[in-house]
């Protein structure tokens, strides 16, 4: 069912507008999958598809107006137990986040991670961090893996 949701992407219109960025939220898509279904597939075979649909959705790029940037990019939500993409008219540096990220060209760590979470959406108790005591520093803010492709190129 994963794949098949992520083959989907291509299907729907994409939605660029530099000016109006909020609108591009249509073009985010988030995948669940049980771990019966996360066991029975390789990070091979998910890479593969995004490849797939990356493929169909420059062609969709090709033929818009829009002439500015086209990046599509994919993150896992471990807090969701979500894999998650989208498509922005954006520059792989000005991603639409609220939280720090950071970029990385290793879609298959990403697709990995989202596999290998055998309880998505939780955390296991034995796997809770210790919070320390306030010191008064700063938390370390923990950047967030994205992995990035340009559609234009």
């Amino acid at each position: 069912m994963l794949l098949k949701e992520i083959r989907a992407i291509a299907a729907e219109t994409l939605v660029l507008a530099p000016h109006d960025q909020d609108t591009e939220t249509a073009n985010t898509s988030w995948f669940g999958a049980p771990p019966h279904e996360r066991m029975g597939l390789t990070a091979d075979e998910v890479v593969h598809v995004f490849e797939e649909t990356i493929a169909l959705l420059r062609d969709q790029v090709a033929g818009l107006p829009h002439t500015g940037p086209a990046t599509f990019y994919v993150w896992h939500d471990p807090q969701a137990g979500q894999l998650r993409c989208s498509t922005a008219s954006s520059g792989r540096d000005e991603l639409p986040f609220t939280d720090k990220y950071q970029t990385t060209d290793d879609l298959r760590a990403i697709v990995d991670e989202f596999l290998q979470d055998r309880a998505p959406g939780a955390i296991v108790w034995g796997e809770l961090d210790p919070v320390p005591f306030p010191d008064g520093s700063e938390p370390e803010v923990v950047e967030m893996p994205v992995w990035v492709c340009d559609l234009r190129s």
